[in-house]
């Protein structure tokens, strides 16, 4: 029987799964995602993502692809499993590809971003979405660090403590960046996006929860650029929580902001 390859662009609210990856005993967006196409099809598939979210952590264009002998069309699989998935889940579109098609080694780039949220009484629709700071901050300082990670960089600063093995070859904490800003989206509403060809895990947290030291005046600019420079995980600032950050987009074809915003 001929086995096909589909593509999955989907968005998901991460507030009550431990993550994208399968896990036993706990509730994750791949682990549902198998469940649900294996009824449809009535035949286990394996789902590979381009990227591993952490718990909490949202997506509006998250890719991933399946194997399946199933001649279902692909609108099946769109409107098949929306009907089936619980509302924090979406299938926003589903296409047949080539077997030379990978959602994580063929990505080019990714793209996330991280809202932040100053209002002395932040609406309770803001809590699962957007970081409620406190403490005064200043943007324009933050917004200052970010040439210091546009580029090419060791970004092990930024990597969560053992969440790679060191021994395995490969690029390391090697990353660059494409493009990094901050934009005001409302009245005490701020957005960070940033783009690059990989994240290493919590990276994007480690990087927000560095500049908001910065922004807080608990660290300077030139600080910021020795924990860059350190490679070392203890040099930098705290992981800010997930559930303000948001993988946005992944790419296959070019990198909008490639030569940067």
């Amino acid at each position: 029987m001929t086995r096909r390859r589909i593509k999955l662009t989907l968005a998901f609210d991460g507030t009550l799964y431990s993550g994208w990856q399968r896990q036993r005993d706990q509730l994750t967006i791949q682990g549902i995602l198998e469940e649900k196409i294996a009824v449809l099809t009535r035949e286990p598939t394996a789902l590979h993502g381009a990227g591993r979210t952490d718990a909490g952590v949202h997506a509006l264009g998250m890719v991933a692809h399946f194997d399946i002998a199933s001649a279902l069309p692909c609108r099946a699989f769109k409107y098949g499993l929306n009907s089936m998935l619980p509302g924090g889940i979406r299938i926003l579109q589903a296409e047949e590809v080539d077997f030379a098609f990978h959602a994580r080694r063929s990505a080019l780039g990714k793209c996330y971003f991280y809202q932040f949220c100053q209002a002395e009484i932040a609406l309770p629709t803001d809590r699962l979405y957007w970081l409620k700071i406190k403490e005064s901050v200043d943007f324009g300082l933050m917004e200052k660090c970010l040439p210091l990670i546009i580029g090419i960089h060791d970004f092990s600063s930024f990597e969560a403590s053992g969440s790679r093995d060191k021994s395995r070859p490969g690029r390391g904490a090697v990353r660059q960046i494409y493009s990094a800003r901050f934009e005001m989206k409302s009245v005490n509403k701020w957005r960070f996006t940033i783009c690059g060809d990989g994240f290493l895990r919590h990276m994007v947290r480690n990087i927000v929860g560095t500049l908001l030291e910065v922004g807080q005046c608990r660290l300077t600019i030139d600080d910021f650029r020795d924990i860059v420079a350190a490679k070392n995980r203890a040099a930098a600032g705290p992981t800010a929580p997930a559930h303000g950050l948001f993988l946005e987009e992944i790419f296959y074809n070019s990198i909008p902001g490639k030569n940067g915003i």
